[in-house]
């Protein structure tokens, strides 16, 4: 890895959030914490005790799924690790990008060092100095039900291990065994359950959950900064965001988010500006800002907690318990809570950009914002921000089928075996598209306010806004007059994206506030 790389102390069980998002936004290397290399060895130790004693116990010396009556030889116990992973290996789809890679490989290092999946210590160790060395495994996106874990993704990432397929280093592709030579290594040797551990858990689904968490944080805070450019656009009232009223009611991302607000536009010229200008309510988009984005929060917060209980979980199957030497099969693998995290987010993303999508068609408004009609002075000859809003209600309307949940469907697998699964790997993997199209939404409304907000010159904005329409005048002009605007929509999209807000909006993100598992 080249440049600044910041160095990240893995404690099983006790990573955070903020830990997460920096392993997926890069520039990071990993190490395990030492205290957590004894429960590992004592789990492996407890593994190669059941083999040597002969005793059935399945996952070690049994066949998988509706196979799992079905004992193996201690001589051929090492193929049936091989076997497991290139069977296993079915995905088809694009790859997984990096930043999603990263978190499947680091989640899945701090499952197995949990000390509950029987793994030697040196399996851990080269995934984490192929991490390190910013070698990854190529998974496809396509191919997992969400139970029993995900296992053809976390096949494909294993093959690394096993030196067959390719890798990627800096989005080249080159052959796993290259991979492995450039960290020291030559193709792993499965012990028993080692490739079982590798493959189930719920790994991929809670890394795509958690790219949709910290992405669906950038556009919630985009949205608040979007919406207070839209109620100084319009000289909307400030006293919908009045604290009294949310303490009345109680819910408390409605508070944070009122007075996030609030905060931003204090000291504001265009506020003072028609302060008594007999303006009694303005529409549900402006006024009910506080309840729907607050709402949105809330979701956003307890999905939060889901998935970083999740990424610190010990989910494979079965568990070994060395302190009682047992080994117990379960379902910790079936990924529904994921899959509900995924649905709840999804329902945050759709909904920051539906109200997004109602801001702008009222700034377009002229009836009801008072700024010229669809944001252009010489109209007729100048479309404006017309079509703009037609590119918004499509991407927003869009959004609602992709929110369906995913969690309530299922298909059985393995012969009836694996009769109820989590379908949590689509409910997460939408949450990219999802993402793309509301941050253009958001990012066309922060445009179309920003030209509401330069209507009203000279007269200021808060500070905080101001610094804002900076930052957006920096990367698209104001427009006079119509222009190609599909550039400016991208560039407005990936300002949407960004994670660059003030400290009133940041602090209300998850991820940048929760520091433990409650």
């Amino acid at each position: 890895m080249s440049g600044s790389v910041q160095n990240i102390r893995l404690v099983p069980g006790e990573v955070d959030l903020a830990t997460l998002r920096a392993i997926y936004q890069g520039g990071v290397a990993l190490t395990l914490a030492d205290e957590a290399r004894a429960a590992i060895d004592r789990a492996s130790a407890t593994v190669d005790a059941i083999v040597a004693s002969g005793n059935v116990v399945y996952g070690i010396n049994t066949g998988f799924g509706k196979l799992a009556q079905t004992q193996i030889p201690a001589d051929r116990l090492a193929e049936l690790q091989r076997n497991l992973v290139l069977s296993h290996s079915v995905g088809l789809g694009e790859l997984l990008p990096d930043n999603v890679t990263r978190l499947v490989v680091a989640t899945k290092i701090i499952s197995l060092a949990r000390g509950h999946s029987g793994v030697r210590i040196a399996l851990i160790e080269a995934l984490l100095a192929l991490f390190n060395a910013g070698v990854m495994p190529c998974i496809p996106e396509k191919g997992s039900v969400g139970a029993s874990g995900d296992l053809a993704p976390l096949a494909h990432l294993s093959l690394m291990l096993l030196g067959e397929g390719q890798v990627r280093v800096d989005g080249v592709l080159i052959p796993a065994t290259e991979g492995l030579a450039r960290v020291g290594l030559t193709p792993f040797v499965l012990g028993p359950k080692e490739g079982l551990a590798l493959l189930n858990g719920t790994q991929v689904s809670t890394a795509l959950a958690l790219r949709g968490l910290f992405e669906g944080e950038n556009l919630f805070a985009a949205g608040l900064m979007a919406g207070a450019l839209s109620l100084e656009a319009i000289k909307g009232s400030i006293k919908p965001f009045d604290a009294r009223i949310h303490q009345a009611r109680g819910q408390q991302g409605q508070i944070s988010v009122a007075a996030a607000v609030s905060a931003l536009l204090e000291g504001s010229e265009i506020l003072s500006s028609h302060a008594n200008c007999g303006r009694v309510q303005d529409p549900y988009s402006i006024r009910c800002v506080p309840q729907v984005m607050g709402a949105c929060l809330d979701n956003l917060s307890h999905a939060a907690r889901v998935l970083q209980i999740e990424a610190n979980a010990a989910s494979d199957n079965p568990l070994v318990f060395s302190d009682s030497g047992d080994v117990i099969s379960g379902g910790n693998f079936h990924a529904e809570p994921v899959a509900f995290a995924a649905d709840i987010i999804a329902l945050a993303v759709a909904e920051v950009g539906a109200i997004s999508e109602r801001r702008l068609a009222l700034l377009l408004d002229t009836g009801l914002s008072g700024l010229p009609p669809f944001l252009v002075r010489d109209g007729g000859v100048n479309s404006g921000f017309m079509i703009a809003q037609v590119t918004a209600a499509a991407l927003a309307s869009e959004n609602k089928s992709l929110a369906h949940p995913g969690s309530v469907d299922s298909l059985p697998t393995s012969a009836n075996q694996e009769d109820h699964v989590s379908m949590a790997t689509y409910a997460a993997r939408r949450l990219g598209s999802m993402c793309f199209n509301t941050a253009a939404v958001v990012g066309i409304e922060a445009m179309a306010a920003a030209q509401g907000i330069d209507f009203h010159r000279p007269l200021q904005s808060s500070t905080l806004i101001e610094q804002e329409m900076s930052r957006i005048r920096a990367q698209v002009a104001f427009l006079d007059q119509d222009r190609l605007l599909a550039p400016d929509i991208d560039t407005m999209r990936l300002w949407a994206s960004s994670n660059a807000w003030p400290e009133a909006l940041s602090a209300l993100l998850p991820s940048m506030r929760t520091t433990n598992v409650e």
